[in-house]
């Protein structure tokens, strides 16, 4: 295992889509000694740079005045004419499922093939992030996030509710019988399985990449940036955003919507309260103080361990009514569940219903899944990407993919089983209640077991910190949408996370009052389409990008390095006593200053006074690192419209090893200098190099970079010409827009 870093750089901006800043190379210089890098512990937060650090987190009156007004005109309509907005919402669902049906289940569909083709292929060893960058979270810690996240109370509602619906009235061949009882679960497992897993991943993965590995802003236009240039930074831009914040305000009301009419009958149970609109009123406030409180905390602090929290209790419930329950019948269900699952997953995913066309059944159950994932996806997207920094696109998609739905399929067998089997057994009148006040549904199993009381009570304050992480989270992510944030690792201010939250509140009461979750389940399935057309182009823009990322990797094996040192590029060749000084050598921070000052600075600068000679645009910068004791140097050549090339050499520190000879005496730490590039550190070390073997790297590496952009034309045939009309470069873009503001 290789020693733990104390200290890394922060991560280097990526190759830019857009073409370098001109001027005099004065101007040049400045602008890059604002920019070098400050040291950051691995562990923290993503750093940037000393200019983006400083920028303020603005309002973007663009995007959030038109979503706010919006989304509180439907919400007062809803309140105020209930009626007349019940029939128009009635009437626009029937049209979308009569005539977009097919839309939307090829679109679930391409996003599932989307994210597993990127995933395996090549590319998907990119990171999120600069080369060297490492997860900031721990695995668990992730993936209790991105579960408590991504799906929240609703999960209790549906586990139940559903399969006991199917089982009376699936979408095709006769109800009540064993073999509906059979494709009961595998249905829920359906709509809450991997095809909606994939577009959070898609999401996750586009905001991730953009704005960690190509140090763009955390919001949706980053990615259409490959596709439409500067534009996404006028009207273009303003829309995309605007259609994401419609899209998951009405999903995330549609799961507050469904927690607290779940709630209600919980408390009822418990405390007697009775259920209607002043007790669901209550909930909402409730859940909106609780929700405000937690986002303004913050992740570390509120989100994380309430997530955390969650996945216990939710674990605990699980595992008490799989002992108490029939055990053997569980775990034999749970074995068919899966393969009944992967076995009809294609004919489930392309099964439009051409013939039978229940479209009731398709309006109610797989059209809302597939919008509600949709409407979901930019929500649970950007707070998955914000958490997901240092992972590799291919860890990222395996896990969205699996961690969440192997829990998912655990809980929708153990509970959905659990009620088919009460229902066979012949309690029909329970059967009734789950179908028809699917609120009722879950507690009402939770009565069938010993220490029921316990039992309700915990699930009702598991649903409750289940409808918080869901309102916090987004609460936090719409401050993000409709905020101008140049810096990645920062959010929204707190009032605009206070003013979602109340929001969503409103406009959950409002739809509540129109007709329930049925008309929640219809607005989502109207909101979730326009930001379904924004996924087509996002996959473009990724597809896009990727490609020249798969150009930057086929560089690696094409460029000429052996023409000038006869090695791969891993390091230029040494002699066997060069290789043996440098692995029993841990120097200090005066030891590397030395060869800093002797060697590698002095060949950085006789190449960078060659290169102007022939002709090139070179910045060249050098100073201490904060907390390092030791310099950094960064060579700078600018290359008009094509991407910069940058060769960093860079103080790392790590912990020094007990295998270290005579480590006795010797220092904690230890400093290696490393090779940065425009992606991030290259992974070794320069100490012990000799000034001409210092010279051939810096060399070997513009060399593969040229490589790299005649690649990357043959990859993107017109690439550059897209970008001809664009700014100097994102961040100077960004500034002039925010100027006018």
């Amino acid at each position: 295992m290789p020693p733990s870093t104390a200290h890394t750089p922060p991560p280097t901006p990526a190759l830019k889509p857009t073409r370098p800043a001109q001027g005099p190379p004065s101007a040049r210089a400045t602008a890059a000694d604002k920019t070098a890098p400050r040291p950051a512990r691995s562990e923290a937060p993503p750093q940037t740079t000393a200019e983006t650090a400083t920028e303020p987190v603005t309002t973007n009156m663009r995007v959030f005045v038109p979503s706010a007004v919006g989304i509180l005109a439907i919400a007062l309509w809803a309140i105020v004419a209930p009626d007349h907005a019940a029939t128009v919402i009635g009437s626009m669902v029937s049209w979308v499922s009569k005539n977009l049906g097919w839309y939307y289940i090829l679109t679930a569909t391409i996003a599932v093939v989307f994210v597993v083709f990127v995933a395996a292929s090549r590319v998907g060893r990119t990171k999120l992030g600069p080369d060297h960058s490492k997860p900031q979270y721990s695995l668990f810690s992730w993936t209790a996030m991105l579960f408590a996240a991504g799906i929240g109370i609703d999960l209790m509602f549906f586990s139940v509710a559903e399969p006991v619906t199917q089982y009376y009235g699936p979408p095709a061949g006769q109800g009540e019988t064993l073999e509906a009882a059979r494709q009961a679960v595998v249905w829920t497992l359906f709509h809450y399985g991997i095809t909606g897993w994939a577009m959070y991943a898609l999401m996750g993965m586009a905001f991730g990449y953009f704005a960690y590995r190509f140090n763009m802003p955390l919001s949706i236009r980053s990615a259409l940036y490959p596709i439409i240039g500067k534009r996404v930074h006028g009207v273009a831009g303003d829309a995309v955003d605007t259609a994401a914040m419609l899209g998951t305000i009405f999903g995330i009301a549609t799961s507050l919507g469904i927690g607290v009419v779940q709630l209600n009958f919980g408390l009822k149970i418990l405390f007697g309260v009775e259920e209607g609109l002043a007790a669901q009123i209550a909930l909402i406030t409730l859940a909106v103080i609780m929700a405000t409180i937690s986002a303004v905390v913050g992740i570390d602090k509120g989100i994380r361990r309430l997530s955390e929290l969650n996945v216990f209790l939710a674990i605990g419930l699980m595992l008490y009514i799989t002992v108490t329950g029939k055990t053997a019948f569980l775990l034999d269900a749970l074995v068919l569940n899966i393969g009944d699952y992967l076995g009809g997953f294609a004919d489930m995913t392309l099964n439009t219903f051409a013939f039978d066309r229940p479209d009731e059944w398709m309006n109610g159950w797989t059209l809302f899944f597939w919008a509600w994932w949709i409407a979901w996806a930019p929500f649970v997207g950007l707070f998955l990407a914000r958490i997901s920094r240092g992972r590799t696109i291919r860890q990222f998609v395996v896990a969205t993919l699996t961690v969440p739905f192997l829990f998912i399929l655990v809980w929708l067998s153990v509970f959905g089983n659990s009620a088919l089997d009460v229902v066979l057994a012949g309690n029909d009148a329970f059967g009734q209640v789950a179908m028809n006040q699917p609120e009722r549904a879950f507690y009402s199993l939770l009565e069938q077991y010993p220490g029921a009381p316990l039992l309700i009570g915990v699930a009702t304050f598991t649903g409750l910190l289940f409808y918080v992480t869901s309102a916090d989270s987004g609460s936090l992510v719409m401050s993000t949408f409709t905020s101008r944030i140049k810096d990645p690792g920062k959010d929204g201010p707190n009032w605009l996370r206070i003013f979602w939250s109340v929001a969503t509140g409103v406009l959950t009461l409002g739809m509540l009052m129109v007709g329930g979750v049925a008309t929640l389940q219809s607005a989502t399935i109207i909101m979730g389409l326009p930001f379904s057309v924004v996924m087509y182009l996002i996959m473009a823009g990724l597809y896009k990008s990727l490609r020249i990322e798969a150009a930057l990797a086929e560089s690696l094996h094409t460029s000429l390095p052996g023409a000038l040192s006869g090695r791969a590029v891993a390091g230029p060749q040494r002699s066997w006593r060069q290789r043996l000084a440098r692995s029993m050598s841990y120097p200090g921070p005066a030891q590397a200053q030395r060869y800093m000052n002797l060697v590698a600075l002095p060949a950085v600068q006789e190449v960078a006074a060659e290169l102007r000679t022939q002709g090139a645009v070179v910045e060249l910068t050098n100073g201490t690192v904060e907390g390092a004791g030791c310099s950094q140097v960064t060579l700078t050549v600018v290359l008009a419209d094509d991407p910069d090339f940058r060769y960093q050499i860079y103080p790392v520190e790590h912990v020094t090893p007990t295998y270290a000879p005579r480590a006795q005496g010797r220092n904690q730490t230890y400093y290696r200098l490393e090779v940065f590039s425009m992606t991030g550190s290259h992974g070794y070390d320069l100490m012990g190099y000799t000034k001409d073997q210092v010279i051939t790297d810096v060399l070997d590496q513009y060399e593969r970079h040229l490589e790299f952009l005649h690649l990357q034309r043959d990859f993107t045939g017109s690439a550059m010409a897209d970008q001809a009309d664009a700014p100097e470069d994102w961040n100077a873009d960004f500034a002039m827009e925010e100027s006018k503001n």
